[in-house]
């Protein structure tokens, strides 16, 4: 270079620099990426998100492309920073050339253009993408003979080249992402979308009308009752049994006998006529799988059973639905009345109240794994039939009956334990 004039020398050195920045920004860039907006952008048709898309699926190659020509202008550019200290200071000049190449390098060929490219991944990434890609195909043979050298080098070591899988999330993870889009998502579609990742967590049991609570048509009733339930009933369905509810007859819409009761046409046959044959879920069904089970059917209500057949309650589409969306319905309006708020802060809870209904409307952490209903919890964790008014200490919370009836806790006072009664 003892015929390149200084000038020219200057002029190399900075454009090297700048090379250097590039290639250090790109891969930043490349690399700080959201992945999902990427796949998305990409799909939308858009030429330098499918750019990058290409470029990170054969991460390896990205790489080798990108160190290579890194390297190779970062061993230039100190090359020609030499030749300029010799010819201005001589050989002390080369350690001082050493130096300040140095500190050019760290700021405005790695730092400077690194941070940019973090805070700004897609305006670096995307238009890098088009440099990079032509200058892959380019230098192709010698990043494919780099990358078989470096990843003979791993396979000493007892490393293997795995196809990226980083993509896929966990549900945790979900939970994570859909809570940080809060910018973007009204906070009560994020609660509905958390619900949706926690339905897989809950069975029909979690949801279920219990048993006792079941509200239908005997009918070895008096017609004139079984009337009187018809025109007073807050429910569009209902099932229909014989003498108990384990010889249940089938399901009824009111609305197909809404007719000939108007009328005042409606018999016992006609009744009987109306009534569409019953459902049976078993019990533990997920409610995932209950879901897609009412949808395949085109059914909106079934019978729970046990291993036995013994009916143990009734599970809605309208109770799955709720799950996700919160109550809607005219019907589950008498639910809202499972939880009251006192004045001085307690709860009174129904006995039937599911634990998985307090834990989402309450936000308390009672333990789901066991019992269903409030009744069952505490019965499990008294071990027998409480008498009187009994309180059980759950977490930071005080249980205490105030109802009992027929060996079932009825009505309980929930609050949050004083400061004092830590040590009680």
């Amino acid at each position: 270079m003892t015929g390149v004039s200084l000038a020219t020398l200057f002029l190399l050195l900075a454009l090297l620099i700048v090379l250097s920045a590039f290639f250090s920004s790109s891969e930043t860039g490349l690399v700080a990426l959201n992945r999902y907006r990427l796949r998305h952008q990409a799909q939308a048709g858009h030429r330098g998100a499918r750019l990058a898309q290409n470029l990170l699926a054969k991460p390896d190659r990205m790489f080798g492309l990108i160190l290579l020509g890194n390297n190779l202008v970062n061993i230039l550019a100190a090359s020609i920073a030499t030749v300029i200290a010799l010819r201005l200071l001589g050989e002390a000049g080369i350690w001082i050339s050493t130096l300040v190449l140095t500190v050019i390098v760290l700021i405005f060929a790695e730092l400077a253009p690194k941070t940019v490219a973090a805070l700004y991944p897609h305006r670096v990434a995307y238009p890098a993408s088009y440099v990079l890609t032509p200058l892959l195909k380019l230098l192709y043979p010698v990043v494919w003979l780099i990358n078989l050298l470096a990843n003979g080098l791993l396979r000493l070591f007892g490393m293997r080249k795995l196809s990226n899988h980083g993509d896929a999330l966990s549900r945790e993870e979900l939970r994570t992402l859909v809570k940080e889009g809060g910018r973007h998502i009204s906070i009560d579609h994020q609660q509905m979308l958390i619900n949706i990742l926690d339905l897989e967590h809950g069975t029909v049991d979690d949801v279920m009308v219990p048993r006792q609570d079941i509200v239908g048509i005997d009918m070895d009733d008096d017609w004139e009752d079984i009337l009187l339930t018809l025109t007073q009933s807050i429910y569009t369905r209902m099932p229909v049994w014989r003498g108990d509810l384990d010889n249940i007859v089938g399901l009824l819409h009111i609305r197909t006998v809404l007719t000939r009761l108007a009328q005042n046409r409606l018999d016992p046959d006609s009744l009987l006529k109306a009534v569409r044959r019953p459902y049976f879920v078993p019990e533990g069904t997920p409610l995932t799988q209950q879901l897609l089970e009412f949808q395949a059917r085109e059914r909106r209500m079934g019978m729970v059973v046990d291993e036995y057949g013994d009916i143990q309650g009734l599970v809605t589409l309208d109770d799955i639905l709720e799950e996700i969306v919160g109550e809607y319905t005219s019907e589950g309006s008498g639910r809202q009345k499972l939880i009251r708020k006192q004045e001085n802060g307690s709860w009174i809870v129904d006995g039937g109240a599911t634990v998985r209904m307090l834990n989402r409307r309450l936000d308390w952490d009672l333990p789901t794994a066991g019992a269903k209903t409030v009744n069952g919890l505490m019965l499990e964790q008294l071990e027998s039939l409480p008498d009187g008014r009994t309180s059980l200490r759950l977490g930071d919370l005080i249980f205490t009956i105030v109802d009992m009836a027929d060996n079932r806790i009825r009505k309980v006072r929930v609050r949050q334990m004083l400061k004092g009664e830590e040590g009680d």
